[in-house]
């Protein structure tokens, strides 16, 4: 690279403009050791649209009063489902969807999986009831949140709970864990 000349008009009028210039008598470096922060991974929110994406392939039968639930999302093994209904994950929160209508349930179930997830619990309880006092004896709550736990994308399993939990009144669901607990270890 060639050497750039001045003339002696640029150079007057650089010296002009940093002025007085004093030397520098010392010509090391001193570093402090300053600790820098532990990197944090972003945290990504939970996506607030519809929980209830799944498509149900098939139309699934009305429910009796008495009839269990269950369901196990695909490629999940079966003592899953046995574990869950044998109360080996542990109960993180309960939910009672009693007296609610249809509507005010859905909107119910979804805020507390979101929050749920969010929290990082495991499994929870939800009571509908066993609809004794809905039309043709078919319950509908029971029957919605059938279809709606089917539905939603953090549900990976459920079942009807033992008669002192609610019976078929009641389901275990075992949900998701969120992305910001998957460095848990889980035992299936």
């Amino acid at each position: 690279m060639a050497k750039k000349i001045l003339s002696a008009e640029d150079s007057a009028l650089f010296r002009q403009s940093i002025g007085e210039v004093k030397p520098v008598k010392n010509d090391t470096v001193t570093f402090e050791n300053v600790k820098k922060p532990r990197p944090v991974p972003k945290s990504s929110p939970l996506e607030p649209g519809n929980p209830f994406t799944a498509d149900l392939s098939g139309a699934l039968d009305k429910l009796a009063n008495e009839d269990r639930l269950t369901y196990l999302s695909p490629g999940l093994q079966k003592n899953i489902l046995k574990k869950l209904r044998k109360g080996y994950y542990g109960l993180d929160a309960d939910l009672d969807l009693h007296g609610l209508t249809s509507q005010q349930a859905r909107q119910h179930l979804a805020r507390f999986l979101h929050d749920c997830v969010e929290q990082g619990c495991r499994c929870v309880h939800i009571i509908h009831g066993k609809g004794y006092r809905s039309a043709n004896d078919y319950p509908i709550l029971k029957n919605d949140v059938n279809i709606w736990l089917r539905q939603h994308q953090d549900v990976l399993a459920f079942c009807s709970t033992a008669p002192k939990h609610g019976g078929t009144g009641a389901v275990f669901v075992l949900l998701k864990l969120s992305e910001k607990f998957d460095n848990r270890e889980l035992d299936f």
